[in-house]
């Protein structure tokens, strides 16, 4: 059995980092800080360290120093990670055998990689194609699941819940769960089950402050069919479920005069503590494979951007100059509908507030047309009854502006895998 000692300050790293590697058959000791590092380096004998960059009682450099002055454990290889990586960092560890530097937050399937390559162990790690994301927002943890059920990752959201509990400092946490665009079935009993439950004991949720908002018939039975989640409500309604969360604090969230959300839902807030996040939900290599998905199709996508503001329409042209789209733009929704080939596109990209004709109308007349394109909606407003109204047109997604390339792409590759 390899042994592995996890030096790290951050107690939730450690706890997630300690069961995971023990559920893959290796043996684990955790240092809390520097010194106590040095110490079970010395007695434990491990067959690779994990550590962090920054600890108190004994530096990184100081520990790392010490390791190398002992020839019994000199040899054992070194993963680091760090909040910051810069050049100097990783020239001031490079004489101390550093396999791997990884950045915090963490992206686990790249370190169990790492931990595998190293060790000359195979670690099964699940590779079902899932997308989780949370953040926290006034007393509202949203948690939006899309894709799949990925076991990794359900079990890494119960400690990036916590890990957003403590940054925001939250005394009574809502739990809104958005499960979209997602194909469960009862193969995947046991990952729904773990994540209801790690939710659940993650947060301390009361039942009846927690909403699930899915259209998935499976979903909704595996509620209604368990006693012990009576008192959690399954809507395929956005409205109802925020309504739900928001009971008598709804003033708080709308202004009474343009009744536009105070901080709006679909952002997060401003964490209360100063220190970064430990953890990842996302796997190392999503980045590039939405990117790698998108590059791979051929010039016959054709994407509409209808939106006024022209730095918009470039950045998003930017976005996707790696791949051999076509993209074309419109200043306004008239010019996009006079088109007689804007019903062809594969895509759309469609600003609400414009002149001429706002994206609304395009809406409604893309309706009457009985045309049926994908479209992801983009808008610096965050008025919940505009976001409502435009979910109720079918959109794909609805993108509060400004806009991040990273963000475009990745909208676009779970749209377009759908329809290709």
């Amino acid at each position: 059995m390899k042994k592995i000692l996890v030096i790290d300050e951050s107690a939730l790293f450690r706890e997630y980092l300690g069961k995971k590697l023990t559920e893959y058959g290796f043996e684990v000791a955790l240092a809390v800080n520097g010194l106590d590092g040095s110490v079970k380096l010395r007695n434990e004998m491990p067959d690779l360290v994990i550590m962090d960059y920054y600890l108190s009682r004994n530096s990184s450099l100081e520990l790392l120093a010490k390791k190398k002055a002992d020839p019994n454990t000199a040899p054992i290889p070194v993963v680091m990670v760090s909040a910051k990586v810069d050049r100097e960092k990783i020239l001031q560890v490079a004489q101390y055998n550093i396999r791997k530097f990884f950045t915090k937050p963490v992206k686990i399937d790249g370190l169990l990689k790492t931990i595998s390559e190293i060790l000359g162990v195979v670690i099964d790690v699940d590779d079902t194609q899932c997308i989780i994301e949370a953040h926290y927002n006034d007393e509202i943890l949203f948690v939006e699941i899309a894709q799949g059920l990925n076991r990794e990752k359900i079990e890494l959201l119960r400690y990036k819940i916590a890990e957003l509990i403590d940054l925001y400092e939250v005394v009574l946490p809502k739990l809104l769960i958005m499960m979209s665009s997602i194909q469960v079935t009862p193969e995947d009993s046991l990952k729904l089950a773990t994540l209801f439950s790690n939710l659940i004991e993650g947060t301390k949720v009361k039942q009846r402050f927690i909403k699930i908002l899915t259209n998935s018939e499976y979903v909704r039975d595996f509620i209604r069919s368990r006693p012990e989640y009576s008192e959690i409500e399954v809507t395929n309604s956005l409205e109802k479920a925020m309504d739900g969360l928001l009971g008598r604090k709804t003033g708080n969230f709308l202004d009474a005069q343009s009744k536009t959300v105070q901080q709006g839902f679909l952002q997060a807030a401003t964490p209360t503590k100063e220190h970064e996040e430990s953890l990842h939900l996302k796997f190392e290599h999503e980045p590039n494979q939405a990117h790698f998905d998108l590059a791979d199709m051929d010039n016959s996508v054709h994407i509409s951007v209808v939106d006024d503001d022209l730095v918009i329409q470039e950045l998003i042209k930017t976005a996707f100059s790696d791949t051999k789209f076509q993209i074309k733009t419109y200043d306004n929704g008239k010019l996009f509908m006079s088109d007689k080939n804007a019903a062809e596109a594969d895509l759309i990209f469609l600003d609400l507030m414009m002149p001429e004709m706002d994206g609304f109308q395009v809406m409604e007349e893309l309706s009457s047309r009985e045309t049926d394109v994908p479209i992801i909606v983009l808008s610096a407003l965050s008025q919940r009854e505009t976001v409502l109204r435009a979910l109720r047109f079918g959109v794909k997604s609805y993108m509060i502006k400004p806009l991040r390339p990273e963000g475009i792409l990745r909208k676009a590759a779970e749209i377009l895998r759908m329809s290709f």
